[in-house]
């Protein structure tokens, strides 16, 4: 059997008091260097590592933040995480990284568990915020920061990009080579960002230049590879085929691309294609995707530097960001052509 080391042997093996080598496993400076490096040596020699559970009951602080993430498959999500993570490293936080399939009822619950088990700050990325998120939300004693998506009315804090904006300037890209015929892989509607805020930009950017937002030009995805696949395949059953196809998101686009080709179409020569996210496969499909890229490293950095100055309670700082909107980029690649 293997014998818990504790706080006390540390003590005894150094020749210090429990109270001395709580001070150096907690950094505090009041300590002599020589009685230090005593400590130090006998926790190496005794393989000792501090109990966090029971310095968190101490000091009121886990040093932990619970991240929800709704899709960890998704690369874009991943990229979050990364910026995420590289500033919790840096302020000296671990991460407690959680997934929740895009499904409401595991996310609550993955709230609750986190909260539970008493992190420090709350992160909750992507997908809709709903009553009953936000009940749970007003529940946590620790700060939450929305990453990657907002409320409706803006009552918790966030980090994201203007989503309906981001949209607009594709189509509008579009619309400036020429087309007129322009159709949407759309998300689900009842999602804020990637669905209805994207839509909006559709149909905004559309009704902006004049042209019609027609029933068959508009059908929902759910933001994968495959959906992009059978979507693309009703466009191509039209009478009336569209000129360009603007998706929701690039896995859908690049779906869109693959059905094209599949039928013998050319990509842009035949139907141009145009999305919002610039992972890392929309520079390695052929042709290049042209893409909004959304900065999500960012997003994810922004999001725990945000969080870390709510947690501790840098209000004046934070105040003036609770609401912050990141810039979005238009990657001009191969998929897009002027149409004459």
């Amino acid at each position: 059997m293997t014998v818990t080391v504790t706080i006390y042997d540390v003590a005894r093996e150094a020749g210090v008091s429990m109270a001395t080598v709580s001070r150096v496993v907690n950094n505090n400076p009041n300590v002599k260097p020589q009685t230090r490096k005593k400590v130090f040596e006998a926790i190496e020699r005794l393989g000792y590592r501090p109990n966090a559970v029971a310095r968190g009951l101490a000091s009121k602080k886990t040093t932990t933040v619970g991240v929800v993430i709704p899709d960890i498959s998704n690369s874009i999500f991943s990229e979050v995480a990364r910026g995420i993570e590289d500033i919790a490293n840096m302020y000296h936080y671990n991460i407690i990284l959680c997934n929740a399939d895009k499904k409401k009822e595991k996310e609550i619950r993955v709230i609750n568990t986190l909260l539970e088990k008493q992190v420090d700050g709350l992160l909750f990325m992507g997908g809709a915020v709903t009553e009953e998120h936000l009940q749970a939300f007003k529940t946590s004693s620790v700060p939450i920061v929305l990453c990657a998506t907002t409320d409706e009315n803006n009552t918790v804090a966030s980090v994201d990009i203007d989503h309906e904006k981001a949209a607009f300037d594709a189509v509008s890209l579009l619309i400036q080579n020429g087309h007129r015929q322009i159709a949407m892989i759309s998300g689900t509607l009842q999602d804020p960002a990637n669905g209805f805020a994207r839509y909006q930009g559709y149909k905004k950017a559309m009704e902006a230049a004049g042209l019609p937002i027609r029933e068959e030009y508009v059908r929902i995805g759910n933001y994968r590879y495959e959906s992009g696949l059978e979507v693309t395949k009703h466009f191509l059953e039209l009478s009336d085929r569209p000129t360009a196809i603007f998706a929701a998101t690039d896995e859908m686009a690049i779906g869109a691309i693959h059905t094209l080709q599949d039928n013998g179409l050319k990509v842009p020569d035949d139907i141009s294609v145009i999305s919002v996210d610039n992972i890392r496969m929309a520079s390695m499909v052929r042709p290049q995707l042209t893409t909004v890229a959304m900065p999500m490293y960012d997003i994810g950095a922004v999001s725990m530097r945000l969080l870390t100055k709510l947690m501790n309670k840098e209000t004046k700082e934070a105040s003036e960001l609770m609401q912050v909107v990141l810039p979005h980029e238009v990657i001009h690649r191969q998929s897009v052509a002027h149409r004459s």
